[in-house]
């Protein structure tokens, strides 16, 4: 892929830089939830597991790399997908806590989303030309 313009990198930059950070806080969120804040169960920590994924993204997040901003905007609509289902249907702190980890997955998704967009557009465009 041909990289976007300067202009276009300069105007993206704070996109990458939400997206690492909304990724960071949803991984610190992840882990706060379910091992101090509002566990599901009192010592199941196994649930905080699954910041693991997350975690996994963070660098390549980091970096600005197109390709693991790509997969980790897959990745991150189940953990939107949870938040929804959980703020939902639990009470309290954990609705609370549910509906931060949705808004914190719907922030990386359209920051790493309008990152990404001129690396596409650059691609396409460099398709058609030949």
């Amino acid at each position: 892929m041909r990289a976007p313009s300067v202009d276009e990198t300069r105007n993206h930059g704070a996109f990458a830089l939400g997206a690492t950070a909304s990724l960071a806080a949803l991984i610190a969120l992840t882990l706060l939830w379910e091992l101090w804040l509002a566990p599901l169960r009192p010592g199941a920590w196994v649930l905080a597991l699954k910041a693991l994924p997350l975690a996994c993204a963070l660098p390549g997040v980091a970096k600005r790399n197109v390709y693991t901003l790509q997969w980790s905007c897959m990745l991150v609509l189940l953990y939107l997908a949870e938040g929804i289902v959980r703020g939902m249907s639990e009470a309290g702190l954990s609705a609370r806590l549910a509906w931060l980890e949705a808004l914190l997955a719907l922030a990386f998704f359209v920051c790493a989303i309008a990152y990404v967009a001129p690396f596409k557009r650059a691609a396409r465009a460099r398709k058609r030309q030949g």
